[in-house]
């Protein structure tokens, strides 16, 4: 622990005060606008609901605030469908263009995402300052470099051992069975290095956050995912074989009964239910440890966020989005992110006045407004 924090701490309880009902009569006012205007509507209804979600979180005694311009979130919304919409065309004309509109994505994209960021926190505001990114630009080249290899990775083996590889049809390329390992591999080194980035560059008033997340312990949470899904996977084909057995010899008794049916059923609940208790036991633990690895000279994060509790909250909310058609789905987007943010909790080595009054504050303040106005796009990372 750091000297600020050795001595007695001050607890900032983190609590999300929002309700399903409220964000329900948000979340179907932008989905109607939204369609209406076939996808315009789409950064403005994110800001309206980055402003109910941030001013329902208060930390203390103090919610946040969200200050982002819709106008120039669509300015950011308009360059990534632009740039998506070249490289789709690009691929259409031949897959030399598509390489060519692929590199240009990939040579722009990690100067987005930096300013994408900045603009985020540069309009993420607490008790009256600006939080800020000072991430530099570089930086996050460097921090997305892995993605890039793996992507190249990926279409190198695809060009080399795919069914195309010398002009003629073929049967793949053993070889393309490398692809699963590659990714496999390189997953976790992509996951630390852009938590990285991010979680070593956040600052409010004179704090500088800080990552003490080793790449190792990133490969250690990976394993024990790729166990737990093993497990899951395996008692879930154990119970799948099971259950249409039991139907095949109903079926056998009764033809016209509906065995096919509900063996169909059952299998598609049992991947429901596997897939909600592997994502929350990779949820749970990676919140707990990327948060408990982020601390600043006087502020740290501790996470308890359970995987038991997740996993059957998950469970809850799927099965009463299927069976509300989707209408349930802004209750159950609030309940997840009450539960992901009430098992937060902020710890500051000094009191919180002392803190937000300290000399960086106020020019903190301005480079955050300044980073928002010069930089000022979102594209929806």
């Amino acid at each position: 622990m750091d000297a600020g924090l050795a001595g007695a701490e001050h607890r900032l309880e983190i609590r999300f005060v929002g309700s399903g009902s409220e964000y329900f009569r948000i979340w179907i006012v932008n989905l109607l606008l939204t369609l209406v205007t076939i996808g315009l509507y789409y950064p403005f209804a994110k800001a309206r609901r980055l402003r109910y979600f941030h001013a329902a979180t208060e930390v203390g005694t103090h919610a946040l605030s969200f200050h982002g311009n819709p106008w120039k979130m669509f300015r950011g919304f308009l360059l990534v469908g632009a740039l998506v919409a070249v490289y789709s065309l690009a691929g259409q004309v031949s897959p030399v263009a598509g390489l060519v509109a692929f590199l240009i994505v990939a040579a722009l994209w990690p100067a987005l995402w930096h300013a994408s960021l900045r603009f985020r926190l540069a309009n993420t505001g607490w008790r009256g300052l600006r939080a800020r990114f000072t991430g530099s630009r570089g930086g996050a080249y460097t921090a997305l470099l892995p993605a890039l290899a793996l992507a190249v990775a990926v279409i190198g083996i695809g060009v080399l051992f795919g069914p195309e590889a010398d002009g003629a049809k073929q049967p793949p390329s053993p070889a393309l069975a490398l692809l699963p390992l590659v990714m496999l591999i390189a997953l976790p080194a992509i996951g630390w290095s852009i938590k990285r980035y991010q979680h070593a560059h956040y600052a409010l008033a004179g704090e500088q956050s800080r990552f003490g997340v080793r790449l190792t312990q990133a490969y250690g949470l990976a394993l024990r995912s790729f166990g737990v899904s093993s497990l899951v996977g395996l008692l879930f084909g154990v119970l799948v074989a099971l259950a249409f057995g039991l139907f095949r010899a109903l079926a056998a008794d009764e033809p016209r009964g509906g065995a096919p049916l509900l063996g169909m059923a059952a299998a598609l609940l049992g991947y429901l239910v596997a897939v909600a208790v592997v994502g929350a036991y990779f949820v749970a633990r990676m919140q707990n440890l990327v948060w408990n690895g982020t601390r600043s000279e006087q502020l740290r994060f501790e996470s308890q966020l359970r995987f038991r509790a997740l996993a059957l909250l998950n469970l809850r909310n799927w099965l009463l989005v299927l069976v509300t058609l989707g209408l349930y789905y802004p209750f159950a987007k609030v309940a997840t992110v009450r539960l992901r943010l009430q098992a937060l909790t902020l710890f500051s080595g000094v009191d919180p006045d002392t803190l937000l009054a300290a000399p960086g504050a106020a020019a903190g303040d301005a480079a955050g407004d300044a980073a928002a106005d010069l930089l000022g796009i979102d594209i929806g990372l």
